[in-house]
């Protein structure tokens, strides 16, 4: 039936009929609504015809053709209950259509996505339907899932501007751009007046364009207009999360560079928002948070990459802050005596005369108990830090982040007169006096 040529076709609306049912069975529901609508031209009393042409509009998406068709039917049969059933479907698809559109200007994607899939279960052969499921699936970021929608369209018509337009769509999304302007040209070759093409096209090209402008001003060290041009670039598309989260990177490089850190943080914060795996930004992140000493932040960062790539280096750095978090925890010090730590071994010395005569408690008998029990826990403090800092073999213990009680030094035991004794017993050695009420000098031998 289907092989006979129209010359040779019987002028009958019971032939196209049945044409156009087989022609359903198949799939091929624009060749059957051709046949569906010969036979109701024949013969418009056709009922069968008439619900078959309307099954096919609506299989295809055009629902209120398709209503037309099914009133028509009770037209002639009032009591029609398939007819009456597809005229509640051809409505119900009306309405996800409707519900869809407003939610598409909202940018609510997923509704629409959701609207798509109920529709698409009575039409079937809309490829307006799953163009616009596709557009939002790519939106939403679900790459795979929008490119074998947008695919299995363009191997039924590989000139379907809406498929190739989805196709460059997801490309582009995914940091892929000069594939993605491929596409959008193309699209723009089957449809010139394509909007969204167009605009797209011209947003990926102002994209790659900027952020190579970007990346050649920090390669020569240009890192103010660097960071201009990056910044540009944020603004082109904020829809494009992956290459967005590579600018807002590469643009936190560039701040740790000018020593803005805290800015640098916020930067490669918003690059792992838009994108939580991407492994640079957390890098130059935790080293950001090690270069300001918050060491608890760089060790959550550097525990996200090696759970994520498991390498030796990454494991080293994570190592790394884990041993500067340890530190950062224990008394400083070199802090205490006010020294850095290159301090020499004489330098050393003279900070922990110059504390202890500061902070000894015979210095400050006549204050306040408050006063009192402050220095003094400042004066044990002293000997605690110079009797590490002088001893090279404990230096370098401390240094490497290693617990010194572990080691059989305990520091609760630690009475800091026997070293103030020690260091200035014999030659040099001194004595407090009075000289009135609250008032010492030192007296040296």
């Amino acid at each position: 039936i289907l092989a006979l040529s129209p010359d040779t076709c019987p002028n009958n609306a019971s032939y196209y009929g049945n044409r156009a049912a087989t022609l359903m069975m198949l799939g091929r529901f624009r060749e059957a609504l051709e046949d569906a609508q010969q036979s109701v031209r024949l013969d418009d009393s056709f009922v069968r015809g008439h619900l078959r042409e309307g099954k096919c509009h609506l299989s295809l998406g055009n629902a209120m053709a398709a209503s037309r068709c099914f009133q028509r039917v009770l037209e002639l049969d009032h009591k029609n209950t398939q007819a009456q059933q597809e005229l509640k479907n051809a409505a119900t698809v009306l309405e996800y259509e409707k519900i869809a559109e407003v939610d598409f200007e909202k940018r609510d994607f997923r509704k629409v996505v959701f609207c798509m899939d109920r529709a698409l279960e009575f039409a079937p052969a809309c490829h307006r339907f799953k163009i616009l499921k596709a557009e939002c699936l790519a939106l939403l970021g679900r790459y795979p899932e929008a490119q074998s929608v947008a695919s299995d369209i363009l191997r039924m018509d590989s000139t379907n501007a809406d498929a190739l337009y989805v196709r460059g769509l997801c490309l582009y999304y995914e940091d892929c751009i000069e594939k993605a302007v491929q596409f959008f040209v193309q699209a723009l070759r089957m449809a010139p007046d394509h909007e969204k093409a167009c605009l797209a096209c011209r947003n990926a090209k102002a994209l790659k364009a900027k952020k190579e402008d970007g990346n050649k001003a920090f390669k020569k060290g240009n890192y103010k207009l660097a960071y201009e041009l990056y910044t540009e670039a944020l603004g082109i598309d904020p829809n494009n999360i992956k290459t967005n989260a590579k600018l807002y990177c590469n643009r936190g490089t560039v701040n740790s560079k000018l020593r803005k850190l805290e800015e640098a943080i916020e930067d490669c914060t918003k690059a792992v928002k838009l994108d939580d795996t991407y492994i640079k930004a957390y890098l130059r992140r935790a080293q950001c948070y090690m270069d300001t000493e918050q060491y608890e932040d760089a060790v959550r960062d550097y525990e996200k990459v090696y759970q994520t790539e498991k390498t030796k280096e990454h494991k080293q750095l994570l190592k790394n802050a884990q041993v500067e978090l340890k530190k950062s925890k224990r008394k400083d010090y070199y802090k205490i005596l006010g020294v850095n730590k290159n301090a020499s071994e004489d330098e050393i010395k003279k900070a922990y005369r110059k504390r202890a005569l500061m902070h000894h408690p015979d210095r400050h008998s006549g204050a306040s108990a408050e006063v009192q029990k402050e220095e003094e826990k400042k004066f044990k403090e002293v000997g605690e830090a110079f009797t590490i800092l002088s001893d090279p073999k404990k230096k370098a213990r401390y240094d490497s982040g290693q617990d010194l009680e572990e080691d059989g030094l305990n520091m609760g035991e630690f009475d800091p007169n026997n070293i103030f004794k020690a260091f200035f017993s014999g030659p040099g050695g001194f004595s407090f006096e009075a000289s009135g009420p609250g008032n010492f000098f030192f007296q040296f031998g």
